[in-house]
């Protein structure tokens, strides 16, 4: 697919908000980590991005005369999306708006299990000046957005409504499925984010990475139905013959190039810790990432 943005450029979604493509493109990330700007005159910036001299000056051309940028918004504190803070609200001054650092809003029961390990591209240091509510309305010049709480992908994960737009960050994308990877990230909330969702009447979606989906609630369905799916794929595979998450893994995502099998992993242990919960599988003494999962 090609990209419909031009890394460092401005692209104008509608009146209100514009986005500048950080150059940092990878499987993970795909073509880049999308930076948007809300409002005119007061502007505020979602996920500065990575640290990236380039992609700070970028997000700061993008302004017209006499605008500012005054407050930063963040859906999460993966380093792609937030180490671009510190340089911005340097040249800016503008105060930071987010869930909470990056270990809040995580399970009490998953954060508490060693071994597990994960913790890819958190942000260790990142802290918020401004600590954002479930559902808390932040008003802007003309304009108002709604910071939806939505872990799974990562414990402070926020979505922005905004009208009938919902800026989705790493939570829902059309490219791709997000990644699941505990500690950090949690299956259990990731599904019940996506039914909160639901119904929602956004109409639709802006992730953090990739194009805009034109069809908010079929894509929170999709992404339900292949979460539901792959639970019926790994149930399937323990029941068949205990295994590890990485076996699982091998066993399952057979068409997944051979450099992706790790974060696939992650998912598989994701959904694994999910059905423990619900009591579906099984494992032997204390949770780890090479535990081997059986079914009841």
């Amino acid at each position: 697919m090609t990209t419909p943005y031009e890394t460092g450029e401005v692209t104008w979604i509608n009146d209100l908000i514009r986005l500048v493509l950080a150059p940092n493109p990878s499987p993970m990330t795909f073509w880049g980590t999308n930076t948007y700007l809300l409002g005119r005159g007061e502007v505020t910036v979602v996920d500065p991005g990575p640290s990236d001299p380039a992609h700070t000056k970028s997000i700061l051309s993008a302004l017209e005369a006499g605008e500012r940028i005054t407050r930063i918004f963040l859906t999460h504190s993966h380093l792609d999306h937030s180490a671009g803070v510190p340089a911005l609200v340097t040249a800016t001054g503008a105060q930071v708006l987010a869930y909470g650092d990056s270990l809040a809003g995580r399970r009490d029961d998953t954060a508490a299990l060693e071994g597990l390990g994960g913790g890819e591209g958190r942000d260790r240091q990142f802290a918020p000046d401004v600590v954002l509510k479930d559902d808390q309305i932040i008003e802007g010049d003309n304009w108002s957005a709604t910071a939806i709480w939505t872990p799974g992908h990562m414990g402070n994960h926020l979505c922005f409504g905004i009208g009938e737009d919902l800026l989705s960050g790493d939570h829902i994308m059309g490219w791709a499925t997000s990644m699941v990877s505990p500690p950090d990230g949690d299956l259990t909330d990731f599904m019940a984010s996506l039914e909160k969702l639901m119904g929602r009447q956004f109409t639709r979606l802006l992730p953090a990475h990739g194009a805009p989906v034109a069809d908010a609630e079929g894509r929170l369905q999709e992404l339900h139905t292949h979460r539901k799916t792959r639970e019926g794929q790994i149930l399937s595979a323990v029941h068949d013959t205990p295994g590890t998450a990485q076996e699982f893994a091998q066993r399952i995502y057979t068409e997944t190039p051979a450099a992706l099998i790790p974060a696939a992993t992650r998912n598989v242990l994701a959904h694994l810790i999910d059905l423990s919960r619900r009591g579906l599988v099984t494992t032997e003494g204390h949770l780890t990432e090479t535990s081997i999962f059986s079914g009841k």
